[in-house]
């Protein structure tokens, strides 16, 4: 059975740091593309960082330069570390894994966790 588990998410001001973590089972994170995606008060979820297999990465524009993706192998866990933090940056944060392909939709890929809420007051 494949889990994704997130963690590290909570409440900051404007400025701040937090580092999610997503903890798989079931699955190799080294063996699969990794990606967080957010979803915001409506309905919109959009995907803010992709880390796949070759070690490539592409990260939304609007969180370059302050979030950074990476993976830990032998915890088998990916991580999301979130600086100078935005009251827009606020959402639920959810980790997804596919083995096939990066996808732009969090619903696309196979295995997706719970999320973990991140709200950043001003």
């Amino acid at each position: 059975q494949v889990q994704l588990v997130e963690s590290g998410g909570g409440s900051v001001q404007a400025g701040g740091s937090l580092r999610l973590s997503c903890a798989a089972s079931g699955i190799s994170v080294s063996n699969y593309c990794m990606a967080w995606f957010r979803q915001t008060s409506g309905d919109e979820r959009e995907r803010v960082a992709v880390l796949n297999v070759g070690g490539g990465i592409m990260m939304k524009t609007a969180v370059t330069g302050r979030f950074t993706i990476s993976k830990d192998n032998a915890k088998n866990t990916v991580y999301l570390q979130m600086n100078n933090l935005k009251p827009e940056d606020t959402a639920v944060y959810y980790c997804a894994a596919d083995s096939y392909a990066c996808q732009s939709k969090l619903s696309s890929y196979p295995f997706r966790g719970q999320g973990t809420q991140v709200t950043v007051s001003s």
